[in-house]
């Protein structure tokens, strides 16, 4: 799977992230579950990765690491930082379909942070081109995830303010 692309948004995304979350929900019944990222925003485009925010008490949040290792999500120590934890799931072997999926407790402020930067651009149409073209942007020019994310920085620190 190449690492850095960019698609057009497809239609498909909202059931690929509910049937993840469904099999989430039985593993995890008292957490929230959210679709985040550019699969979560219509019309977006990008990775094509399907990125979801789940969000459980700060006491469960060893348990439910251990839950998401057994049932095959693979941790990534460095994805992280000090509120979530990282985990990918690749399905299939030729046409990869990936899952990332960020572990944080309720009401961080990667919560509340991801929560209000899909919604705005959920509902401003002029935003979401503009981000639209940044990522494109992005992914011609980042060879590495850093460098991904430093592109990006900026306009997602003005729509959160």
């Amino acid at each position: 799977m190449k690492k850095y692309k960019f698609d057009k948004y497809d239609k498909k995304y909202p059931y690929l992230f509910e049937k993840e979350k469904y099999k989430l929900k039985n593993l995890l019944a008292s957490s929230k579950i959210e679709h985040i990222g550019s699969t979560a925003i219509p019309s977006l485009g990008g990775k094509g990765i399907i990125d979801i925010l789940i969000s459980v008490p700060k006491k469960e949040l060893k348990k439910v690491k251990n839950k998401l290792i057994n049932k095959g999500y693979i941790f990534k120590e460095s994805g992280g930082d000090s509120e979530r934890l990282f985990f990918e799931k690749d399905y299939g072997i030729f046409r990869k379909r990936r899952i990332h999926i960020q572990l944080t407790f309720n009401n961080s402020n990667i919560w509340k942070k991801s929560i209000k930067f899909r919604n705005v651009l959920v509902k401003d149409k002029k935003l979401r081109e503009e981000y639209s073209l940044i990522k494109e942007t992005a992914v011609k020019l980042g060879k590495e995830r850093k460098e991904y994310r430093d592109f990006k920085k900026e306009f997602i620190e003005n729509v959160l303010r």
